[in-house]
């Protein structure tokens, strides 16, 4: 079994995923991964918090939850930021569906 992504933790249920944001991008996407976070480009600029919107509403539709279920807990003000996830998935399942897409 392959060992879970660097910005990956805890299980399902309750995921700790770590986001290196690069806002003001033409669309929200995955670009990869940097220095244990996963690379995120945002449609939206670091502007009363309309980044952090963007990258709750990603992270919700690419993993098939509610926005309710996914939660900002550091880094607003940061390029570097820490999200909750309240999704019952595996840990290959959730990387498989942030980094190419795949819904429910």
């Amino acid at each position: 079994m392959a060992a879970d992504p660097a910005w990956l933790s805890g299980a399902a249920g309750a995921w700790r995923i770590r986001v290196a944001a690069q806002p003001g991008a033409a669309r929200t996407e995955v670009v990869g991964e940097h220095d244990g976070c996963l690379k995120l480009r945002v449609a939206a600029p670091p502007v009363d918090g309309r980044a952090n919107e963007e990258i709750v509403r990603f992270l919700a539709e690419r993993l098939g939850v509610a926005r309710r279920s996914v939660k900002l807990l550091g880094g607003a003000g940061s390029r570097r930021k820490l999200f909750a996830v309240d999704a019952p998935l595996a840990a290959a399942v959730l990387a498989q569906r942030l980094h190419h897409g795949a819904r429910p």
